[in-house]
């Protein structure tokens, strides 16, 4: 199932990601994988948090369907970022998935200590970066089922 065909959901993906290589092959992955809505990206962790929560979240963007989040981060980390998306109410339940370089038990830990829905550490090769990418657009963005609005 391509990823184009994710129903009637409207959105975007917000990308986190500092390194502009990094970045690159994400957006490529994505878009190869038949990724269709936007992909905004945030270059360090206190513009994300604007984009979630300040000035951005006001904004015709609105909110993103998922969170891809590097830890490793300039101004404030991937941790804090998710951190200040779990204390904020109407966030609390946005879809975070990290995406990073680091496999060490305490990042991983952590992370999930602090409301990660999935760890996903990047692969080195750009076959596999691009297979692992598809893979979490293909789930995240067509097979999962994102909370309601119940208002």
């Amino acid at each position: 199932m391509p990823l184009s065909n994710i129903g009637n959901r409207n959105g975007f993906v917000l990308l986190v990601e500092d390194n502009q290589d990094d970045e690159e092959l994400a957006v490529m992955a994505l878009q190869s994988a038949g990724l269709r809505l936007p992909i905004v990206v945030a270059r360090d962790g206190a513009e994300a948090i604007d984009r979630l929560v300040g000035s951005g979240a006001s904004g015709s963007a609105g909110r993103p369907l998922i969170v891809l989040l590097d830890l490793k981060l300039p101004k404030v980390d991937g941790f804090g970022v998710l951190k200040r998306i779990r204390e904020t109410e109407g966030l609390r339940n946005l879809p975070v998935v990290v995406l990073t370089s680091s496999d060490t038990d305490e990042d991983i830990n952590r992370s999930y200590a602090l409301g990660v829905n999935s760890y996903v550490r990047k692969p080195v090769e750009f076959e596999s970066y691009k297979s692992t990418i598809g893979a979490l657009g293909q789930y995240w963005l067509t097979l999962n089922e994102f909370p309601r609005d119940v208002s």
